[in-house]
């Protein structure tokens, strides 16, 4: 006995441009998001100055707009993608300790330079109730230019420790 029933025909089309369409739409929604920031987890007066400074921080800085990274929170904030990014309650840099720690001032605002390898430089405050760390890109890593729209936001909200 052979059996009459046929196998409806597909179209050729049909699997590639489905696959086409799922790589296309899996492309533009993972390269067009910036990396997700660690949220710091500060003491409960520490995350209280975070929130504040959140509230005071630009919208723009050097013509990079505001978009800050995912997770949502108040300790975290960042301009131009991931061009600068600002994280608020960090912990205390071990590298704070060495004598030979280079540091610059920005406005009134002391901060702690590191450069890490592969990436653009790190600051972190320094004399202050809140460690506020900022990483810019590398096209930044000879301009500490960003960290002047800081030290007013920084200045007002997280008291020094003197």
């Amino acid at each position: 006995m052979t059996s009459s029933a046929r196998r409806p025909s597909r179209s050729p089309f049909l699997g590639p441009s489905a696959a086409v369409l799922v790589l296309a739409a899996a492309g533009c929604s993972l390269s067009d998001a910036q990396p997700p920031v660690p949220v710091p987890t500060p003491s409960a007066e520490a995350a209280a100055y975070c929130e504040a400074l959140h509230e005071e921080l630009p919208g723009t800085i050097l013509d990079q707009e505001r978009s800050d990274p995912s997770p949502d929170s108040a300790l975290t904030a960042g301009w131009g993608d991931g061009a600068i990014v600002l994280r608020c309650g960090v912990p205390r840099p071990a590298k704070m300790d060495d004598p030979q720690a280079q540091g610059v001032e920005a406005d009134g605002v002391q901060w702690m330079l590191e450069e890490p390898e592969g990436s653009g430089p790190r600051f972190t405050t320094t004399y202050r109730k809140a460690y506020v760390e900022v990483t810019l890109s590398s096209a930044y890593a000879h301009d500490i230019t960003p960290l002047a729209a800081f030290a007013g936001p920084v200045s007002k909200t997280v008291p020094g420790r003197f």
